[in-house]
């Protein structure tokens, strides 16, 4: 009994000493190191909101120690400011279930909301053969949700989820400080990740999320190996400058976010206020380059150009730019713009003139004013730059192996063409149900670190980002040809799907616009009538599809058919 009971007590005392090392450094190599539970690497968005998120936990926040790690100077971020009519050239479409999420961590209600932008509507059409689809968030019955997304900068999120952790100290930020490398602990029985930093701490995570973007130095230490292949495009984003709509315009709001796709690369203009909006135009590694050297008034010519002019005219215009003879001057270009818009017999009364245009600010404007986005008056200084676009995805979200106790976030595990703008949308998705997971785990007492704790996880986000990103991948490389049978097919299928208002309705709903209960599962109910109704109207489609014949009948009726599939497991 007596020998019993000393076994018993050195076995507690041993366990006290194994708890007690997890909040304390350890000496066990000639460098101590400190005992975390979870050291997010990235101060991105996404890794601020996992921070944010865990942080903001009653659970976490009582038992757990959460580190996060950020080479730059996260106090330029904190106190970043502009004025009132100037905007950051990094902007993001947050979709209403994103939104949900940074309310629920308390973060939206410290976002500058006077510098976002509900969008009401969009339109998108083909460059070549000027086929049409318009969303329109009232018609969907998702105006009182906030509308289809909120156009809000990159900085504005980041801004508001650090004032967020400040609320919460729980959340240690290390900023201004690098990984210079991860190794495996020494320790026996370990493997647990251990980050080295530039200031020389080393920090021993039981969960290492890597949320440090595409040359994630996380996913090299896990061993993850990624698919994809750089796009031949680049990305051009300015502010641009329009004067106010008019009142007479339908509709008199800047809430419309429009998209023209042209072989060279989809050309978006983002509204974020009355009289300002974000481009994002991707294009040509070689035509990035001419638009950026334009001055001012060159550049806002050519966005208008890109919106209006057929793309013939487009081609041609791209030719001179890249001519190597002396670059086009604003007015040289502005006249040229204007021939050619007269050689199209382009009505200067109407709205897809706009070298030409003797429309002016005030008045009725055209009938087709809403068709089009406002005519660019300027640029705002310093926002023109262009960066590459790729696609990425990471074979796998968890380490294992002599990469355990790692899992991946954000761009670190997925990079996508921001044609669809779901980039941080499918970030934010990672960390919403990466946050559920770890909270879940240390509620029960479980090891947060575990492979089969983070399953869930890497489960319910990879197909999800799968499926998104190859829609995306799909999309860009079918509106890239100008193949004329091509051309015709996916004309000929946007407006059929144009005409059919219960199919949009599905597109923007499981783009995000619609709202997830709390992370629960549960879907907010259709807006517009019942599933059922739905269900039958997009049955309705399909048999409209299927009676265009052919080749394009049966890719029209297949993507309805798994639209209408889709519909029908959601109601179940």
């Amino acid at each position: 009994m007596q020998r019993a009971a000393r076994l018993s007590t050195r076995g507690l005392a041993l366990r006290r000493r194994t708890v007690l090392s997890c909040r304390c450094a350890s000496t066990s190599t000639s460098a101590p190191h400190e005992e975390c539970d979870v050291v997010i690497v990235g101060g991105g968005p996404a890794g601020l909101a996992l921070a944010t998120a865990l942080g903001t936990s009653d659970v976490v926040r009582a038992s757990h120690k959460v580190v996060l790690v950020e080479a730059g100077s996260l106090s330029k971020i904190r106190e970043w400011t502009m004025g009132p009519s100037e905007f950051s050239n990094r902007v993001s479409s947050i979709t209403n279930a994103s939104k949900s999420l940074l309310e629920r961590i308390g973060a939206w209600s410290l976002v500058d909301t006077t510098r976002t932008m509900p969008i009401e509507a969009m339109q998108v059409w083909d460059g070549l053969s000027d086929a049409r689809i318009t969303f329109d968030a009232a018609e969907a019955g998702l105006s009182p949700l906030g509308g289809m997304a909120t156009l809000v900068e990159n900085l504005n999120i980041q801004r508001a989820l650090l004032h967020r952790l400040a609320q919460t100290p729980a959340v240690e930020l290390a900023d201004g400080v690098r990984v210079e490398r991860i190794s495996p602990d020494d320790i026996e029985g370990g493997g647990w990740p251990v980050v080295h930093l530039s200031d020389g701490r080393r920090l021993r995570a039981r969960l290492l999320v890597g949320a440090d973007g595409f040359n994630s130095p996380v996913r090299a230490y896990a061993r993850i190996t990624s698919t994809g292949w750089a796009y031949p495009t680049h990305a051009v984003v300015a502010t641009l400058r329009h004067p106010p709509l008019s009142p007479f315009r339908r509709p008199p709001t800047n809430s419309t976010a429009y998209q023209r796709f042209l072989p060279t690369g989809p050309v978006a203009f983002l509204p974020l206020s009355d009289t300002a909006a974000s481009l994002v135009w991707s294009t040509t590694p070689a035509l990035a380059q001419a638009l950026k050297a334009l001055d001012g008034d060159g550049f806002a010519s050519m966005v208008n150009a890109a919106f209006r002019l057929p793309e013939r005219s487009m081609r041609y215009l791209h030719a001179r730019l890249l001519e190597p003879a002396a670059p086009l001057g604003a007015e040289e270009l502005k006249a040229e713009i204007a021939w050619r818009e007269a050689s199209h017999g382009v009505d200067p009364h109407s709205a897809y003139a706009s070298a030409s245009s003797l429309v002016t600010d005030e008045g009725i404007p055209p009938a087709d004013a809403g068709a089009l986005p406002p005519l660019i008056t300027s640029v705002q200084p310093g926002t023109v730059a262009s960066f590459p676009l790729r696609y990425n995805h990471a074979d796998a979200y968890l380490g294992e192996g002599a990469g355990a106790r790692t899992v991946l976030v954000g761009d670190a595990a997925h990079t996508v063409h921001p044609l669809a703008g779901q980039g941080l949308n499918l970030g934010l998705g990672d960390v919403d149900a990466l946050a559920r997971c770890i909270i879940a785990a240390a509620s029960r007492g479980g090891d947060i670190g575990a492979y089969t704790a983070l399953m869930p996880y890497a489960r319910e986000r990879y197909f999800e980002n799968h499926k998104v990103m190859s829609a995306v991948d799909k999309l860009h490389k079918l509106y890239s040809t100008t193949a004329a049978p091509v051309v015709w097919a996916r004309s000929t299928g946007l407006e059929v799907l144009n005409e059919l208002d219960t199919l949009k309705g599905v597109v923007m709903r499981s783009a995000g616009a619609d709202v997830t209960d709390s992370g629960q599962g549960a879907a907010w109910k259709w807006a517009m009538g019942t599933a059922a109704d739905a269900v039958s109207g997009a049955t309705n489609a399909v048999r409209t599809a299927e009676i265009l014949g052919g080749a394009l009948g049966n890719v029209a009726a297949g993507a309805l058919r798994n639209a209408v599939l889709a519909a029908t497991e959601k109601r179940q």
